[in-house]
């Protein structure tokens, strides 16, 4: 799983874009439940704005992430948007109250879905859209249908599926390109192994949500010894340890705190060894 190759810090999302491996993910900029706004509209203002100054360009939010304030909140703080910004977006989720997710993956749905990200992140081509999941109720074929269309029409640019396995990735390729896989992975939940090598030998990215999860507490005093010797939080070891995983890793850790999010950038700087990735891996 590891190698000594030194770590590329950046990554072309479609052979195209290239961005910094690390990103920022906008969903805690939210209320309780990623429901409503941000409590403290200014300070996330904030957070963004310092992220892309600390050079983040590679921001991930959704249509259901308020809904909808989270993607009016980026805009807001970030247009006009500054050369080589990636904005990543996502549909196919219903949202009836705090902590509810209903999935939605009707063609009108996704296409009301595409219209309203365009018009709230004011662009006229979204960078990269993912479908947020795939509908047992709907053929995925008829869920991309609309997706097709904005590819075509130059709306979207990329597309990306989450929470995919292999076979379902396989299956949407049918209909349409896809060159990105947002599914939960971190240090202590490795379910996804499989997807994230099918990935990278395919030159797809793999985005990681949850990423700063360290694993359970009988992993505590080994990460622990690790961030001691590099001068480091549990947290910059997790997201270290998932950049030298896999170099289509792109890591997107959320927060509303300013101090958080400098350290989780600082991360970046930290290069374990192969023998502390292996301790780390086992």
């Amino acid at each position: 799983m590891s190698s000594t190759v030194k770590i590329s810090h950046t990554f072309k999302v479609g052979g195209d874009i290239e961005i910094n491996r690390l990103g920022y993910g906008g969903m805690q900029l939210t209320g309780t439940g990623v429901w409503g706004d941000a409590e403290d509209r200014n300070n996330a203002k904030k957070v963004l704005q310092d992220a892309v100054k600390a050079g983040v360009n590679f921001i991930d939010t959704a249509d259901s992430y308020g809904p909808h304030t989270n993607e009016i909140l980026i805009a807001d703080a970030l247009y006009p948007y500054p050369e080589g910004l990636l904005i990543a977006t996502k549909g196919g989720f219903d949202r009836s109250g705090p902590g509810q997710w209903q999935i939605n993956g009707r063609p009108e749905h996704i296409r009301e879905a595409i219209e309203g990200s365009l018009k709230r992140l004011k662009v006229e081509q979204i960078s990269l859209w993912q479908l947020h999941r795939f509908d047992p109720k709907v053929p995925v074929e008829e869920t991309l249908g609309p997706v097709v269309e904005a590819v075509k029409g130059g709306k979207i640019k990329h597309v990306g599926l989450s929470e995919v396995n292999v076979t379902q990735v396989e299956r949407a390729e049918k209909v349409l390109p896809i060159v990105s896989v947002q599914n939960l992975y971190n240090l202590g939940d490795r379910h996804w192994e499989e997807l994230v090598d099918y990935t990278a030998k395919r030159g797809m990215a793999f985005i990681p949500w949850y990423p700063l999860a360290s694993g359970p507490g009988k992993m505590a005093d080994k990460i622990n010894a690790i961030a001691v010797k590099h001068n480091a939080t549990t947290a910059q070891i997790a997201l270290a340890w998932l950049l030298k995983r896999s170099p289509n890793i792109l890591l997107i850790p959320g927060t509303k705190s300013l101090e958080h999010l400098h350290q989780n950038l600082e991360a970046g700087k930290i290069e374990l060894s192969d023998e502390e990735f292996s301790e780390l891996s086992k």
